[in-house]
């Protein structure tokens, strides 16, 4: 059985080949990891890309880190990426709710909010079309909504430690799924269409309730 793959390669970009921001990055030579203070509390992690053009200096950001940091909820500044962001981590804080906002974020790729006080997986998360990973695990989501279906490019989903008792029939529609972590749940079965997962590789269904399976 193969290992979970944790997160991916970072994004690669290409750098202009301008003369001026060759200079300029010389001048100021930057890692590609860095920490930026956006507040006098906590850090976001983020991965800067200069990038000039005819109207100044733009700066984007792809993955920000919000972990351990003791947040109740998303913090606002992550909108402020919302057409660059592609990865956002929020483990082991006390969020409750994940505002819409969030879910205008089309561009993200992978989201992480394990260990957090979620009791509910709002249905505009199919808003996130070009989702490939979800970790929601330890927290205290009961169900996925049936429009989970809309998030097709969906390969691995970590929802372990949740008391969820079923998967809805849209499940079943999440082709590219490759890894499903349903550990410590609360499921009695699953869907009867369960083998048009046909890309699945890695399924862990350990301590739950589930006393027959269909044929896959």
């Amino acid at each position: 059985m193969e290992n979970l793959i944790r997160g991916r390669n970072p994004p690669q970009y290409q750098r202009s080949p301008c003369k001026e921001v060759r200079a300029a990055l010389r001048k100021r030579p930057e890692e590609e990891l860095q920490c930026l203070e956006m507040t006098t509390k906590r850090k976001i992690i983020g991965r800067l890309v200069p990038c000039r053009c005819f109207r100044g200096e733009e700066e984007i950001i792809s993955v920000l880190d919000y972990s351990h940091c003791s947040l109740q909820q998303v913090p606002k500044e992550v909108f402020n990426f919302e057409r660059t962001l592609e990865e956002l981590y929020l483990d082991a804080n006390q969020i409750e709710e994940l505002p819409k906002q969030l879910f205008n974020c089309q561009a993200l790729r992978k989201l992480s909010i394990p260990d957090n006080d979620l009791s509910n997986l709002p249905t505009t998360i199919a808003s996130l079309v070009n989702l490939k990973e979800l970790d929601i695990s330890k927290n205290g989501v009961q169900e996925f909504p049936e429009n989970i279906k809309c998030c097709k490019c969906l390969t691995i989903i970590e929802a372990s430690v949740n008391p969820i008792s079923k998967l809805p029939d849209g499940f079943t529609q999440l082709l590219n799924l490759t890894q499903l972590y349903l550990n410590d749940a609360f499921l009695e079965f699953l869907p009867a269409n369960f083998g048009r997962l046909v890309k699945l590789r890695i399924l862990e269904l350990r301590e739950n309730h589930l006393k027959t399976l269909p044929n896959i």
